[in-house]
């Protein structure tokens, strides 16, 4: 009966604490630290390390002769460099294409015939439509030329509004003298190179 009475005490003030604010900021957490002792460096055989190290000067070397075969071409741009596993595997990847028919081939040029065939008379629709234009412009201007002078004067004017273009300065400048034009150099804004 003891121990029952004890026990409602208990949790009647357990359930005042928790109503109360006072107990919640005096609650302190501190984070758990998961740490285990450091493993032990395995200690490498000294020739292991020494071929590692030749393999890498070995490859250096390689990169450099290829730099220097290489001197008179303009910098690399790395987005337009070609993978080297693409270059290992450019055998793998080329496709074996069969040798064309006669008749295939026999197909392709008549196709071209045609193709060329139909893009001159294009050309000379795109002409004669052109010239249709102007002789019905000329004329047009003809008729207005007799009819009155003054509107053929107003016709003829350039309309400004057509073509807002402001133009100051010579059209042409003349060329520089002994002026030697830059040969492919650009900034790169990536990468600094040295």
């Amino acid at each position: 009966m003891a121990l029952r009475a004890a026990f409602s005490k208990l949790t009647l003030q357990s359930s005042v604490r928790q109503i109360s604010s006072t107990s919640i900021s005096r609650l302190q957490v501190t984070p758990i630290l998961c740490a285990e002792p450091l493993k032990k460096k395995k200690k490498l055989d000294p020739q292991i390390i020494k071929q590692r190290e030749d393999r890498r000067k070995k490859k250096l070397e390689k990169q450099i002769r290829r730099l220097e075969k290489n001197a008179r071409q303009l910098k690399p741009i790395e987005e337009l460099e070609i993978p080297l596993t693409l270059l290992d595997e450019k055998d793998k990847r080329t496709r074996k294409l069969l040798p064309l028919s006669d008749k295939d081939l026999e197909t392709r040029a008549l196709l071209t015939k045609k193709w060329a065939k139909y893009k001159h008379q294009q050309k000379v629709s795109d002409f004669q439509t052109i010239d249709r234009l102007l002789q019905s412009q000329n004329k047009a201007l003809d008729e207005l030329r007799k009819e009155s002078e003054e509107l053929y004067q107003e016709a003829i004017q350039q309309d400004m509004a057509l073509l807002p273009v402001t133009i100051k300065g010579p059209v042409a400048t003349p060329p520089i003298k002994n002026y030697v034009s830059p040969d492919g150099d650009y900034i790169h804004e990536n990468k600094k190179w040295d």
